[in-house]
C-alpha cells in the first residue's frame, strides 16, 4: 500500500487516536476527566454537585473500582476524584497522579458536598454532564459519543466552548473516516506499511498491557480468572487467555496501573494484544511480524466496532477476541482470506454476550471471547467454516461484519435499556 494514498494515512491515523494510555475502567475515568474539567473552570472546589449521565455509563460504573480511591466505587466517587485530585489536560489519565491527600479527603468531600445524580434523557449511549457549584456561580462541562469528546464548557451561563451535536453519534473534529476501513485493505496495509510510522504505538501497548496481565496474575484481582485458567494448564491456548483475563482482573478491581486502549476499552485494548503477544512468544516470532499481526488485530477489532458505538448491550470482547484471532491467524502463516473467516466464524460462535456492566465477570467474557477467536482460525484451519445463511452470518465477511454490527446497535437497543432497569433496579 503506497504511503500517500488516503487509506494508509487513514489507518495511522485511526491508530494513533484509538491505541493510547488510559488507567482505570474508561466510563468512571470519563466522569472524572468531565469533572476535573468542570472545576478548572470553575476556580475553586464546588459545594454541591450535579451529574447527569446515559444507562451505559451508569451500568459500566455501577460495579467497578476507582482506581486511587482506596478501593471505592460509583459515580458520585469518580467525579470526588476528578475534582479533588484530577489532571484535566490528562484526558483518560486524568486520576493517574492523584496525591495522597486527594485520596485521604474523598469520604470528608462526599460527606459535605451533596451530590444528586440523574439519568440523562438525549438519547445517547454516552452521555456525561458534571455541574459544580459554589455560591452563585456554577460551571457546566458535558462529554458526548466519545470519553473525552468535550462537547460543552459554560461557566455561568458562558459559553467557553461547544460543538454542535447532531443525530449522529459526535466525534472530534478532525477525526479520520473509520468507514475506510475493510479487512482487505486492513491485511494490506498491516503487511506492508512502514513500521516506523506505527512501532512506537505498538511497543507502548506490548509494553503496558503486558506490565498489567502480569500484575494481575501475582496478585489478588476479582475473581482471578487468569489464575484460574493458568490452574487448568500451561499450553499457549490457554496461556492466551489468562494473559487477556489477567490483564482485566486488575484493571476492573482498581489496579493503578495504565492500558493501551482499542475502541475506548481498556478490555478490548487488552483482548486484542495479549492473546496475540502470548502466541508471537509460543511461536518465536520475531518482533516485525508480531507488529504487523498486532495491526491485525487491533484494526479489525475497531473495524467491527464501527458499526455498533463504543457502547451497546453487545460485549466489546467478541469484537476484540475476533479480531485477536484475526492476529494469530496472521502469526501462523494466514492470508487475507484466513482471516476473513476467522472473524466470521469467531463472531458466529459469540455474538450473544451481553454487556452488563464492568465488573469482575468481564474477564471472563474475555476469555470465552479469544477462546471464540483462536477456534474460529482453527476451524478455518481444517476445513470448516460457517456459511451464509447460518443465523447472522451472509456471504462476504464486509456483509457479516456489517449484521454483527446492526445486531449490537440496533437490534439490542431494548435489551440494552431492559439490562440497565434491572442493574439500577437492584
Amino acid at each position: 500500500m503506497e504511503k500517500d494514498s488516503l487509506i494508509y494515512r487513514t489507518y495511522v491515523e485511526i491508530l494513533r487516536r484509538e491505541l493510547i494510555c488510559a488507567m482505570g475502567c474508561t466510563e468512571p475515568i470519563a466522569i472524572a476527566y468531565c469533572a476535573a474539567r468542570a472545576r478548572a473552570a470553575l476556580g475553586s472546589l464546588p459545594e454541591r454537585m450535579e451529574i447527569e449521565a446515559s444507562g451505559n455509563i451508569i451500568k459500566n460504573v455501577k460495579s467497578v473500582v476507582v482506581p486511587n480511591t482506596n478501593g471505592a466505587r460509583g459515580i458520585a466517587v469518580a467525579a470526588a476524584i476528578g475534582v479533588l485530585g484530577g489532571d484535566e489536560t490528562a484526558q483518560l489519565q486524568v486520576i493517574s497522579h492523584v496525591s495522597e491527600e486527594a485520596k485521604a479527603g474523598i469520604t470528608d468531600f462526599l460527606a459535605a458536598v451533596p451530590v444528586r445524580i440523574s439519568t440523562a434523557q438525549s438519547g445517547r449511549l454516552l452521555d456525561i454532564t458534571v455541574t459544580l457549584f459554589r455560591g452563585e456561580s456554577y460551571a457546566r462541562v458535558r462529554i458526548a459519543d466519545e470519553h473525552t469528546n468535550v462537547v460543552l464548557v459554560e461557566k455561568d451561563g458562558v459559553v467557553l466552548e461547544s460543538k454542535p451535536l447532531d443525530e449522529e453519534e459526535a466525534t472530534e473534529d478532525d477525526a479520520p473516516d473509520y468507514l475506510l476501513l475493510s479487512v482487505r485493505d486492513i491485511y494490506d496495509f498491516a503487511t506492508t506499511c512502514d513500521l516506523a510510522d506505527v512501532a512506537s504505538i505498538l511497543a507502548r501497548q506490548i509494553e503496558l498491557n503486558t506490565a498489567i496481565a502480569e500484575e494481575g496474575l501475582r496478585n489478588d484481582y476479582g475473581a482471578n480468572i487468569g489464575k484460574v485458567l493458568l490452574k487448568t494448564g500451561s499450553d499457549v491456548r490457554t496461556r492466551a487467555k489468562a494473559y487477556a483475563a489477567a490483564g482485566s482482573d486488575a484493571r476492573m478491581n482498581g489496579c493503578e496501573m495504565p492500558v493501551v486502549i482499542n475502541s475506548g476499552s481498556g478490555n478490548q485494548g487488552m483482548t486484542a494484544s495479549l492473546p496475540v503477544i502470548e502466541y508471537a512468544k509460543e511461536l518465536h516470532t520475531d518482533e516485525e511480524k508480531l507488529y504487523r499481526a498486532l495491526l491485525i488485530s487491533n484494526l479489525v477489532t475497531l473495524h467491527e466496532k464501527t458499526s455498533i458505538g463504543r457502547l451497546s448491550a453487545y460485549c466489546g470482547a467478541v469484537s476484540a477476541g475476533a479480531g485477536a484471532g484475526a492476529g494469530i491467524a496472521y502469526l501462523h502463516g494466514g492470508d487475507a482470506r484466513d482471516i476473513a473467516h476467522t472473524i466470521v466464524n469467531a463472531l458466529a460462535i459469540t455474538s450473544g454476550i451481553v454487556c452488563d456492566g464492568a465488573k469482575s465477570s468481564c474477564a471472563a467474557k474475555i476469555a470465552m471471547s479469544v477462546e471464540a477467536g483462536i477456534f474460529g482460525f482453527e476451524m478455518f484451519q481444517n476445513g470448516q467454516q460457517f456459511l451464509g445463511g447460518d443465523g447472522l452470518v451472509v456471504k462476504g465477511v464486509e456483509n457479516s461484519i456489517s449484521n454483527f454490527g446492526r445486531l449490537g446497535r440496533i437490534g439490542m437497543r431494548e435489551t440494552d435499556l431492559e439490562i440497565i432497569r434491572m442493574m439500577t433496579e437492584c
